[in-house]
């Protein structure tokens, strides 16, 4: 017999804040009457931290603090053990998102060693000879917007051979003078990151300027740290050799559950960069690192 259990927010976008009151239906779908023991609901908020596959084995100690984080974790019995009727049924429920402890609701974040997840699940509990039923449904959850006003700060930066680090024969490079400025590198995490870059000259021809958002997540505990950077997403913003002198805007959108506001706990840190990188046609690689702080107002 089939029958089919879904979760339905309120909510098209899924989006909470802390103390608001998460509402929706339980759906459930049958052909005919179906008996259970019971329809629960569970709200769990989790903190999931991962060891990169350089740091396992480096820290013993961190076993301990990579076990995950729970931030909040409540159940109700949304029906008694009893029969659902034939059709369609919804059962309307409400969770209040608020933590028991002092603990703090993170924003929900979706990164390779870090994790920050929120989650609904519906279970529904059925004879021995049927299977029981269950459905997940995530949720996000946006931290409370800070009061204070951002005041972007613009970041000017020229880029020439001698301004370089990391560089085995600084005789062999070709000469280029590259200026440009970000409009702000504390960013708000709902508007894009702007700004512009100038070729001013270069010996070699320009193959691509591209632009790098990092997401760089530490995990550990006093022992030690283990800091990683990733890509998240890399926009190419020049194709070729472009005409010198002439303003090549930047403009870059914060990927949603990609990116969240900076956040630095004790266990876990999560931080952003943007990397501008020139590639020249010989194949030279000429990166910019600019750190970003996201907020959210």
């Amino acid at each position: 017999m089939s029958v089919t259990l879904d979760i339905r927010l309120k909510r098209a976008n899924k989006v909470y804040h802390e103390g608001e009151t998460v509402a929706g239906v339980i759906l459930l779908v049958c052909k005919e009457a179906l008996q259970h023991h019971g329809i629960s609901l569970s709200m769990e908020g989790l903190v999931n931290l991962q060891l990169s596959s350089k740091s396992v084995g480096v820290f013993e100690a961190f076993y301990n603090s990579v076990k995950p984080i729970q931030l909040i974790n409540s159940n109700i019995e949304v029906a008694k053990a009893g029969k659902v009727p034939a059709g369609k049924t919804e059962i309307p429920f409400e969770f209040p998102l608020s933590t028991k402890s002092n603990k703090v609701l993170y924003e929900t974040y979706h990164g390779v060693f870090v994790n920050i997840q929120y989650t609904l699940r519906c279970d529904m509990k059925r004879s021995l000879l049927a299977k029981d039923l269950s459905r997940n449904c995530e949720f996000i959850v946006h931290c409370q917007p800070q009061k204070a006003k951002v005041v972007p700060t613009p970041v000017n930066f020229t880029i020439t051979p001698d301004t370089l680090q990391n560089i085995r024969e600084r005789g062999s490079l070709p000469k280029f003078l590259i200026r440009g400025h970000l409009d702000a590198t504390n960013c708000v995490i709902s508007q894009p990151l702007t700004g512009e870059v100038v070729v001013e000259n270069s010996d070699v021809p320009i193959k691509s300027i591209e632009l790098q958002l990092v997401r760089v997540e530490t995990c550990g505990c006093a022992e030690g740290y283990a800091r990683d950077a990733t890509e998240i997403q890399n926009i190419q913003i020049a194709e070729g050799d472009v005409c010198h002198s002439l303003p090549i805007p930047i403009y870059m959108v914060f990927p949603r559950l990609f990116t969240c506001p900076t956040l630095e706990t004790t266990n876990f840190k999560v931080e952003f960069e943007v990397n501008i990188v020139i590639v020249l046609h010989d194949d030279h690689l000429i990166t910019e690192n600019f750190p970003l702080k996201l907020c959210r107002v």
